[in-house]
Order: structure tokens, then sequence, then C-alpha cells
């Protein structure tokens, strides 16, 4: 593990546009309703604080090459794997933010498919000198896609749950948020890249998109956050549609076979 303190921190400011959120809420199907001065939806954040790089500083699967915060372990295929949210107050759109990054640790492991590179990045978004929420968000680094036993087993997912919401995705909503959130990752929407490079059976769903649905799901059945955690635990392809479930505080994304493609709780 690589100790914190010893890595640089990165800042970035963000005029908080409240016209990129109202898009947002388009490409979800709902009323825009974000207007200058009101809050963001939870998780809105990510559609901020963009850090454009200019195609030669791109690693093959669309994202920035690592180096600076996140080091170079040698692994090609990245994926968001989960996070932990703490919501102090409520970011206003219209209004400056400043996001201050820093890296809390790196770990390597060995999997059933080789090397893996764990890295948990903390964000904090401050708006008027005042803390409005801290991100935790872990992302792993794989190899190469290996055919065989070296696929991950699915799990099954749970079956008690209170609330059922069937949600389904198009390639037109996985680019509408890839652009929104300045995101590159090829898997989302080179359906050729996805498929033959990653060995995924399609355009996968964003981890942070589905992640999205879940906290909007609580927010609308539990009232307004103050925590949110999430894991990914499969992939889920645009082309299948999933169910967005809850029982009390926790909350999953079952695929249409019945895996369990993401666990978390309010």
């Amino acid at each position: 593990m690589t100790d914190a303190s010893t890595l640089q921190q990165q800042c970035t400011n963000d005029n908080i546009d409240p016209a990129r959120a109202a898009a947002f809420q388009v490409a979800l199907g709902q009323q825009p309703s974000v207007k200058a001065g009101a809050p963001l939806p939870p998780f809105f954040h990510q559609l901020y604080f963009w850090e454009p790089h200019p195609p030669h500083e791109l690693g093959r699967d669309g994202h920035p090459a690592v180096g600076g915060l996140i080091p170079d372990m040698g692994l090609p295929r990245r994926m968001w794997a989960g996070g932990k949210l703490t919501f102090s107050m409520p970011l206003i759109a219209g209004v400056g933010a400043e996001k201050r990054t820093s890296c809390e640790s790196v770990q390597h492991k060995t999997g059933r498919s080789g090397p893996l590179g764990f890295v948990t990045l903390r964000h904090e978004i401050w708006q008027n000198e005042t803390l409005c929420l801290t991100e935790l968000q872990d992302l792993v680094y794989l190899p190469d896609e290996i055919s065989g036993p070296s696929k991950p087993t699915l799990v099954p997912a749970r079956q008690d749950a209170e609330t059922i919401s069937a949600v389904s995705f198009t390639s037109t909503l996985l680019f509408r948020y890839s652009a929104l959130t300045f995101n590159g990752h090829r898997i989302h929407y080179d359906t050729d890249y996805a498929r033959d490079v990653e060995g995924y059976g399609g355009l996968v769903v964003h981890g942070p998109l589905l992640a999205q649905m879940l906290m909007l799901k609580a927010q609308d059945e539990l009232g307004p956050l103050t925590r949110f955690s999430f894991r990914a635990t499969a992939p889920l392809i645009h082309s299948e549609t999933a169910s967005l479930c809850r029982k009390g505080r926790d909350l999953w994304v079952q695929g249409p076979d019945g895996r369990q493609c993401m666990v978390a709780q309010a």
C-alpha cells in the first residue's frame, strides 16, 4: 500500500452550470428541474470537474493514461469498482465549487486472472468554503481479458426486495452519459472494442450510472441522503433490462438472468 501523504493533490474548479444537470435529467427521461440556485440531486457532481486530456495523453481504452495521482501498474483495463459518499451539504447549481482529489491507497494483488491493482481516490467538493461532500472512489486495474475459467463467478441477487423498478438502457443513453461526464472509456460506446478487445458481450453500462439510478431511487423512497456506498459485482450490458431493488436501506441491481450486478447501502 502506498501512503497517500506521499502523493500529490489535484484541485479542479467548476461553475456547476445548471444546464448540464438539466440535460442529464432529460437524458434520464425526467423533466428538467435544476436551475441556478437549486440544489443538485445526489451524485450529479459526476457531471462536473472535467479534466480534458489531448489525444496523445490517452490510453488505448480512452481513459487518460495513468501517472500523477495514479501510478502505472502495467495493467491496461480499468473498472470503477465502487465508492462511498458522505453528503454534508447540497451542492448548489450556478455557484462555483472546487474538487480536491488525493490518492488514499494503491495496492497490488494477484487474482485468478493474474495481477490486479486497486486504487482508492479521495474527492472533497467545497463550495463557499464549506465541505459539501466527500467521496472515496475505488478503481481496479486488470490485465487483458483471458478466456476460460478466469472469469468471475456470478452471484445471484437476493430475492426479498420490498420495491422493484425495471430499467432499460440504450446506446444513446450510454453515449450521452459518457459525453456529460467527459468519460472516454470505449467500453461504453465502441462495441467492437468492448467485444473484441475487452471481451464483453456488448456495450457496458457505466457503474456510476447504475449507482446514480440507485441513489435517485433511494432518495425518492427514503428521503434525503446523508451517505451512500456501492460496489459493482458484475457488468451489465446495454441491451439487458435490469431491476433496481430495495429492502430497507439495502439496494441492488439485478440482471435479467437473476445475477447481482451492484449492491449498495443508503
